[in-house]
C-alpha cells in the first residue's frame, strides 16, 4: 500500500493538465495537412490523434521510398560522374 502512495506522490508532480493535453492537440491539429486544408476547428482530439498517427505512417513510407530511389540512383550512377558528385554533396549536409 505504501509503494501505491510513494508512486501516486511522484507521479502527480509530472502530470500533464487538461489545459496542457488541450494545447498541444491544437498543436498537432496545425501540423496535419488533412486540417489545414479544413477550416473547421471543431474536431475531437482522438480524430487529431488518429490522423496525427496517420501522417506519421505516410512520412515513414515516404522517406523508405525516397531512400530506395536513391539506393537505385547510386547504384546504377558511375562515381566518377558529376551527377555522382552532386548526389553525394547533398548527402553531406
Amino acid at each position: 500500500m505504501a509503494s501505491r502512495r510513494s508512486r501516486s506522490r511522484q507521479s502527480s508532480g509530472s502530470r500533464i493538465t487538461d489545459d496542457q493535453i488541450i494545447d498541444l492537440v491544437s498543436k498537432l491539429q496545425q501540423l496535419i495537412p488533412e486540417f489545414r486544408r479544413r477550416r473547421s476547428d471543431k474536431v475531437s482530439a482522438s480524430k487529431v490523434l488518429q490522423e496525427t498517427c496517420n501522417y506519421i505512417r505516410n512520412l515513414h513510407r515516404e522517406v523508405d521510398g525516397l531512400s530506395d530511389r536513391l539506393s537505385q540512383l547510386l547504384a546504377s550512377t558511375d562515381t566518377d560522374t558529376d551527377q555522382a558528385t552532386i548526389i553525394r554533396s547533398l548527402l553531406e549536409e
